[in-house]
């Protein structure tokens, strides 16, 4: 028996990739390996992806450093940019891509490219040991989705103090999408216009704006960089699959039955007593539950495939544990394998009985989770 696991497909992720270039033949690749590379490993990922894209995008400089101490030399780009003053220095000193969506960044950038200056001219080209470069800034404009990024009304005067600072070495334009899932709502097409509009002026920079559904829905959109992210491993970035597409799912959640058990009707079972059974059954027990990050609030219902058939979650998701009805005439033992997702078990299916969507399941798997890579 084995407890949970997840297995992550190199293939499948190298396979994927492949796929999107055939989306965008003509543009840059940006692979987006934030939060742990979607729950599949943030090293690991690195690693296999390194040779297959031109650049990776992390939301934390934690992140940056550790795929930069694997030896790693491409772009990393902070597409949240810098947090402070000891972030903003060593993204200058590892030479990361930062964002740049706000007058704080704006000024504490150009605060540090001052005294960076002075030191020069007083003949010091070193801080506390470490050397400044010029670093690529992506500058951040809002084009709809309302979070981050400047108005496109000042758009001109980040991009001219950007010039003149001397710790800039070049300067690209980036957005997000908000409902690129959306193929009809009309506002998808409103915010491609707001970027074009607020970014013609610039032709020699490049540009880029559309991540996974971007890539997918949005041709006119892809510009000179994409920045493919749940689709890499084969999840959709809203809930239909899209295996009909070619992807193919990367990771497969399993574990292993622990015990399975005839069960009498009229009694329930797990805590809470939530579910009681109408006839005689069997049970099966899971080693799985809300511990390895598998969500607490998974319905009755939630299938879960075992050898070979979907099997209904009942009762409660424990922290250690869940319980499925094998039915009455089940053959099943212990020790088979049981799956929560996967090839033959997508998790768009599983993330519609739940009521979440797919990036919160995968990112949520917790440390316990044993992870192997094949």
């Amino acid at each position: 028996m084995k407890p949970a696991i997840a297995t992550i497909n190199s293939a499948a992720l190298r396979h994927n990739i492949q796929l999107i270039k055939s989306f965008a033949p003509n543009q840059k690749l940006l692979a987006m390996i934030k939060a742990n590379a979607y729950g599949q490993g943030l090293l690991p990922a690195a690693h296999i992806l390194a040779d297959q894209v031109d650049g990776f995008g992390v939301a934390r400089l934690r992140e940056a450093l550790e795929i930069q101490e694997t030896g790693y030399t491409g772009k990393i780009l902070l597409v949240e940019g810098f947090f402070d003053r000891e972030e903003l220095l060593k993204t200058l000193s590892r030479r990361f891509d930062s964002v740049i969506h706000c007058y704080e960044q704006l000024e504490l950038l150009e605060q540090v490219a001052k005294e960076w200056e002075e030191e020069q001219q007083k003949g010091f080209w070193k801080r506390k040991t470490k050397i400044y470069f010029p670093i690529n800034v992506w500058l951040k404009i809002d084009t709809g989705m309302h979070r981050l990024g400047v108005h496109s009304e000042q758009v001109d005067e980040f991009y001219q103090r950007l010039k003149k600072c001397p710790l800039v070495e070049n300067i690209s334009f980036v957005s997000h999408f908000s409902r690129a899932d959306e193929l009809d709502c009309g506002y998808t097409e409103k915010q491609i216009a707001t970027f074009e509009q607020a970014t013609q002026a610039y032709p020699e920079h490049a540009r880029s704006i559309s991540a996974s559904s971007g890539i997918l829905y949005w041709k006119q959109a892809h510009y000179e960089w994409v920045r493919p992210g749940i689709i890499m491993h084969g999840i959709s970035p809203h809930y239909e699959p899209i295996t009909h597409l070619g992807f193919q799912p990367v990771m497969t959640l399993s574990s292993s039955l622990i015990a399975v058990r005839t069960h009498k009707a009229g009694e329930p079972v797990g805590y809470g007593g939530t579910w009681v059974s109408s006839k005689e059954t069997k049970l099966g027990v899971i080693a799985m539950g809300y511990g390895d990050g598998y969500p607490r609030n998974a319905p009755e219902g939630t299938p879960v495939l075992i050898n070979g058939r979907k099997v209904p979650i009942i009762g409660r998701v424990s922290m250690d544990m869940l319980t499925v009805d094998l039915g009455a005439n089940s053959q099943d033992r212990v020790g088979d394998e049981a799956i929560f997702w996967g090839k033959d078990l997508l998790i768009e299916e599983v993330a519609k009985h739940i009521g979440v969507i797919s990036y919160e399941l995968i990112t949520k798997l917790t440390p316990r989770v044993i992870f192997e890579y094949k």
